[in-house]
């Protein structure tokens, strides 16, 4: 048996939702999080679950909730599409791939073509492919093509989650899961006599620049905040360990050390865990850690911020993959940190 909420992440997977077009994961999260807690959503996509004293200081739990993805720029004569990245795209990995474009007069699937290697110059065969030399073909006549697919329609890889062995695989675990961990944060601590509002975001726009984060963090104004993303997992073939730390499968939560990360909630975080037996590593960040805390952290006055990743083979691929020890381990680490905190709690860096 899982020892996570398995259903309610998958069907956080299943629906398309990329960077700008939260809408479809965001239904799904508020609908869960609206059985426990109370909710809202803003203008920009992001959506807000809450728990505890209403008039308290609030700590905020960010995991984005948008996926990269796709948008159509131009629809050529004979029904092609042609499409821009959203967020960072490996274009070898689109190749041959099914697509789901979110048209508005309801989704249509296309595939990503290429050109044959029957038919391709020999020097073309080394290359790798590149986004400008690939399109979308949805197999309808052109007129069909130009009315139902506008310029500007986003799409997204169709490829739903599955269990291999005990680990999830899906596109979009970046970072569906780390939306799906901070509201399980929240629902772990909803019995329990909170001194804090405690407030789990699920952001918007994290894949195009953390912009969700920024404008969530205004609104909330928080204490503290804890963003939780994906990390690569460091035994695949070709991550340097060196470079990335020690974070294989089953090894836990793993914790950003670094100049733009709260040095003090890391330390709670660390002592925490290890009293209450939970498995986390520590990775190295010389400058920012990529994820919503470096927007959360330079919000207003600054907000003290860490942040929670799990291990993830196949990362911006459409067959991403966690384990759910880890996912477990993430929650665990965040519940319990907020348990410990002290009434009046000093973030202040003191070296």
């Amino acid at each position: 048996m899982s020892d996570i909420n398995r259903e309610f992440l998958f069907r956080l997977l299943e629906v398309a939702a990329p960077s700008g077009l939260e809408r479809r994961a965001a239904d799904v999260w508020l609908k869960e999080a609206a059985t426990f807690a109370r909710t809202s959503e803003d203008h920009y996509g992001n959506a807000y679950a809450e728990i505890g004293p209403e008039d308290a200081p609030a700590i905020a739990l960010m995991g984005h909730l948008d996926e990269i993805g796709l948008i159509v720029s131009h629809v050529n004569d004979d029904g092609f599409l042609a499409v821009l990245p959203v967020g960072g795209w490996d274009p070898q990995v689109l190749v041959g791939q099914r697509i789901r474009l979110l048209a508005p007069g309801g989704d249509v699937i296309g595939v990503i073509g290429k050109k044959a290697i029957h038919v391709m110059e020999a020097d073309e065969r080394s290359k790798a492919s590149k986004l400008e030399d690939l399109w979308i073909d949805v197999g309808l006549p052109k007129e069909e093509v130009q009315s139902l697919i506008p310029v500007g329609t986003y799409g997204v890889i169709e490829q739903g989650p599955i269990m291999v062995g005990t680990r999830v695989v899906s596109r979009a675990l970046d970072n569906r899961v780390g939306a799906f961990i901070v509201l399980e944060a929240l629902r772990a601590l909803k019995d329990h006599d909170l001194k804090y509002r405690v407030v789990a975001v699920g952001t918007s726009q994290e894949e195009i620049g953390c912009f969700g984060a920024q404008v969530g963090g205004y609104r909330l104004d928080p204490i503290a905040g804890v963003a939780v993303d994906v990390t690569h997992e460091t035994k695949q073939p070709g991550v340097s360990e060196k470079k990335y730390g020690v974070a294989p499968f089953g090894s836990g939560a793993n914790l950003t050390v670094g100049p733009m990360v709260s040095p003090v909630i890391t330390r709670q975080m660390t002592d925490a865990a290890r009293e209450a037996g939970i498995p986390f590593t520590l990775s190295a960040a010389g400058r920012y850690s990529g994820t919503d805390a470096d927007a959360l952290t330079l919000v207003r006055a600054g907000v003290p911020s860490a942040v929670v990743s799990i291990p993830n083979r196949y990362m911006h691929s459409p067959s991403e993959m966690v384990d759910e020890r880890d996912v477990k381990a993430c929650t665990d680490i965040i519940a319990t940190w907020i348990r410990a905190l002290p009434e009046s709690p000093d973030f202040t860096r003191r070296g």
